[in-house]
C-alpha cells in the first residue's frame, strides 16, 4: 500500500512539475501587483523623461553603462537557466527518476532564475540611486499619470 502511495505522489509531483515548466516564465506583475514598483523606476521610464527630469550627461552615461553591462549578464544567465532547464527535462523524462538528480538540477534552474531577479532589483536600485530627489519626484508623477511605457525584460 504504502509503494502504491509513494508511486501515486511522485506521478502527481512530476505532473505538477511538468506543468509549472511547460508554462515558461511567468509575465511581469502589474504595478498593481508589484510591491517594489512604486519605489523603482524602469530605464525605459527614465529614458522617455530624460529631458522633462534634467538627466545630466554623466547620468545619461552612467545609466547607459549600467544597463549595457546588465543586459550582457543577462543574456550569459538566460542560456544558463535555458541549458539548466533542458537538463532537468531530461532527467524528469526518464522512467525511473533520480531524486537527488533532479533537486540538483532544480537548485540550477532557482540559481539562474534568482541572479536574474537579483539583476533587474539592482539595475533598478542603481538607477534610482543615480536620480536626484527631485528627478525621482518628477518620475513618480509621470508613473501616476499612466505615462509609463511597458517594461520588457534587458
Amino acid at each position: 500500500m504504502k509503494t502504491k502511495v509513494l508511486t501515486l505522489a511522485v506521478i502527481m509531483a512530476s505532473g505538477v512539475l511538468t506543468l509549472v515548466l511547460a508554462q515558461g516564465p511567468q509575465p511581469r506583475p502589474g504595478p498593481e501587483n508589484d510591491p517594489l514598483g512604486q519605489f523603482l523606476f524602469p530605464p525605459e521610464l527614465v529614458m522617455q523623461h530624460q529631458r522633462e527630469i534634467g538627466l545630466t550627461n554623466e547620468q545619461k552615461a552612467f545609466m547607459r553603462g549600467e544597463i549595457q553591462r546588465v543586459t550582457m549578464r543577462f543574456n550569459e544567465v538566460q542560456w544558463q537557466l535555458q541549458d539548466a532547464m533542458e537538463g532537468l527535462s531530461t532527467l524528469m523524462k526518464e522512467s525511473s527518476v533520480n531524486e537527488q538528480g533532479v533537486l540538483a538540477q532544480l537548485d540550477k534552474v532557482l540559481d539562474a532564475e534568482r541572479e536574474i531577479k537579483r539583476l533587474h532589483i539592482g539595475l533598478a536600485v542603481r538607477i534610482k540611486n543615480n536620480l536626484t530627489p527631485e528627478q525621482q519626484s518628477r518620475l513618480q508623477q509621470f508613473k501616476r499619470m499612466g505615462q509609463s511605457p511597458p517594461q520588457p525584460m534587458p
